[in-house]
């Protein structure tokens, strides 16, 4: 533990041993001056602070400040009644602060305790309960709105998580500070008592055990009282302004002086006004000029000082946001910030507001949301901040999705319809404007309200307008996956795999793969649509081969083996057998041949004669399945399948190519056709 760490502890334990043992006056005396001066550096804290989270640790300290003042109450009332005098510092507030006089010290004590318990505490106590209620009660909003900012690309995922822990932090405060402000409140009822209890145990020792007069034990007993009242008293009303002015303080990035200057100095002319009120004060009334006229021109002068300064203030930001645009204009550094590139984009025309608009009831920020933790949990990737917003430029229901700055998808929307897929027996009375379904390209209708029940009735998938950009969003960025994996993203996959499996993280990187031999498998793997969600697994199998094969496409081929229950359970439909096409002997011989090896990768080279070909032989056989409702699934040798994926995926993309060793040996395999040339 740290130094500060024991003197907490020693500081607890000391305050708990003075109620206890009996303290020298001597002692007792200088802790008194502590409780003074502690009390004072609270307040001037609570002064200086620009908003609560700064002091946030003000609940703990309020009640050790509390607990040690209510140690030197118990300490300070034994030495009054067992020895009539409790140092120097009761002594000198009891006689000198109120001048001798037991009944005036009694009523400054009383007008302290007033002042403190009715004023100061039982304020700060509603503040701070209304502080913690409307502080939890806009939790929910205020975190809509950090991911909103978040998905809008005005914040980053850093930021995001900062603002979220200082709205926790927030909520903890004021619910700590609602329970706090009852020490205060407890601390002076306990002063009360306390001063009652030293003056009539006084009184009764006085005339009991030291044969005082009725007068002398009454003037002495009272006055050491009062005294040790008012040095109690006067720390624990330092203490509950500092605790109103915590609770009642707003973030505003100055401390309380500056805001004071800048919110109470910022209306010269007013001060005019207070200075003629004054100076007639002083005309209509028995105060005379004499009073009222110096301060009305000290006022007056000060409210033409200030409004001197402000007008010159004014010149000089008018000058400074002239020659700021200027420079803006002309800087190097305004043209480099035009070079950033969002790595996603949805623009949407002027029509389509209202379904990203919250206040319109639009919810596109919170399925964007949904949309991105879907494809962290589906393809273990982290989706960039997706810029959204408007474009004038547009159609008007246009809507269009930009990867890294160019357009890869677009759409149009109805918003009062909804989109209706036959399924596959078109209903007669379904009636419609035909148009195509964005995400898949099927044929679909934009019907009315009053035609959805019907088309739900006829079998028709029906969806309203913001599912169906959500929808196509969604496979926009499940295609485009691999194109938004870069060497930073990668990083931070890699720095996460370490927290968990730093001993495999350690074998790989920098050792066996740079970062960027890494994304370029993990790019490889996502463009055919194989989550990396499993990356412990993914950095195993490169840790093995690493060291021996420095082609990623071929390293791409060793990890698909090694995920083969993964992908087969992602290719398999239940219990059903896997249906796929068979290539002849003759094809694989052909690509297999013509596979070149260079000094990094290895190629394909085929006759473009021969491509066209197997083109067509693999498009006939595929669109037979696509008529039966099958999904169309190649499977093909583990030497040839990388190659031929990206022969075919120009023309035919959707066709998934799967070879033997990606297969459990427990599934049971199905073909259903053979693909030969003609």
């Amino acid at each position: 533990m740290r130094v500060s760490d024991y003197g907490i502890i020693i500081a607890l334990v000391g305050i708990v041993v003075m109620m206890v043992i009996p303290l020298p006056t001597g002692l007792l005396s200088i802790m008194l001056i502590l409780n003074i001066s502690l009390a004072l550096l609270i307040l001037l804290i609570s002064i200086q602070t620009t908003e609560p989270l700064q002091f946030s640790i003000f609940p703990s300290v309020l009640l050790i400040a509390t607990l040690f003042r209510l140690a030197l109450n118990v300490s300070t009332t034994r030495s009054i009644l067992s020895e009539g005098y409790a140092g120097k510092v009761v002594e000198t507030f009891g006689e000198f602060v109120v001048g001798g006089n037991a009944v005036v010290g009694f009523i400054v004590f009383l007008i302290l305790v007033i002042v403190q318990f009715l004023v100061i505490t039982k304020g700060s106590e509603r503040v701070a309960e209304v502080a913690a209620r409307f502080t939890l009660d806009a939790m929910p909003g205020k975190q809509m709105s950090i991911d909103a900012d978040l998905n809008a690309g005005i914040i980053t995922e850093t930021d995001a998580k900062n603002r979220r822990e200082k709205i926790q932090n927030e909520a903890d405060f004021y619910g700590a500070m609602d329970g706090a402000s009852k020490f205060v409140k407890g601390d002076a009822i306990a002063g009360i008592v306390i001063v009652l209890v030293n003056i009539i145990g006084g009184f009764i020792i006085g005339m009991v055990q030291l044969n005082l007069t009725f007068t002398d034990a009454m003037s002495r007993f009272t006055l050491l009282s009062v005294g040790d009242g008012l040095v109690s008293q006067i720390p624990a009303l330092l203490i509950s302004t500092a605790t109103g002015l915590i609770v009642t303080r707003a973030a505003t990035g100055s401390n309380l002086g500056q805001d004071f200057a800048n919110q109470v100095f910022s209306y010269p002319r007013l001060f005019y006004v207070v200075a003629v009120v004054i100076l007639l004060m002083g005309l209509a009334t028995p105060i005379g000029m004499l009073l009222t006229l110096p301060i009305a021109a000290v006022i007056a002068y000060s409210g033409y000082r200030l409004q001197l300064e402000s007008n010159k203030e004014e010149t000089i930001v008018e000058d400074q946001e002239t020659e700021s645009s200027t420079e803006d204009i002309r800087s190097p550094e305004s043209v480099l910030d035009l070079l950033q590139v969002d790595p996603i984009e949805f623009e949407f025309g002027y029509g389509l507001i209202p379904i990203a608009d919250t206040n319109q009831g639009g919810d596109l920020l919170d399925r964007v949301i949904m949309i991105r933790r879907q494809i962290a949990l589906e393809m273990g990737l982290v989706v960039p901040v997706i810029r959204i917003r408007d474009n004038i430029q547009l159609k008007p229901n246009e809507y269009v999705v930009k990867i890294k700055g160019n357009e890869v998808a677009t759409g149009e929307l109805l918003l009062d319809h909804y989109l209706a897929m036959s399924p596959g027996i078109d209903d007669e009375d379904i009636h419609g404007i035909e148009t195509m379904e964005p995400a898949f390209g099927l044929p679909a209708l934009w019907i009315s309200e009053d035609m959805k029940e019907k088309a739900e009735l006829s079998g028709y998938t029906v969806v309203d307008a913001p599912s169906v950009v959500a929808t196509h969003l969604t496979e926009v960025i499940k295609k485009h996956a691999h194109e938004l994996l870069g060497r930073q993203e990668t990083k931070a996959l890699v720095d996460k795999v370490k927290e968990n499996y730093p001993a495999v993280v350690d074998e790989l990187v920098p050792q066996v793969m740079t970062v960027g031999d890494i994304q370029k498998v993990l790019a490889n793997l996502l463009r055919e649509k194989v989550s990396i969600r499993n990356l412990s697994t993914i950095f195993e199998c490169l840790a093995d081969y690493g060291q021996t094969v420095r082609d990623p496409n071929l390293l791409t081929e060793y990890v698909r083996a090694y995920l083969k229950r993964q992908i087969t359970n992602q290719f398999k439909d239940g219990n059903e057998p896997l249906r796929v096409l068979t290539m002849s002997p003759e094809i694989e011989n052909i690509v297999a041949e013509n596979i070149h090896q260079d000094d990094q990768n290895s190629y394909l080279a085929v006759n473009p004669e021969v491509s066209q070909q197997i083109y067509h032989a693999i498009h006939k056989q595929v669109a037979r399945l696509v008529e039966m409702g099958q999904a169309p699934i190649l499977l093909v040798a583990p030497n040839i399948r990388y190659h031929l994926k990206r022969l075919i995926e120009p023309v035919l993309p959707d066709v998934i190519v799967l070879s033997y060793n990606e297969l459990e040996s427990s599934v049971e395999v199905q073909s259903v056709g053979m693909v030969e040339l003609s």
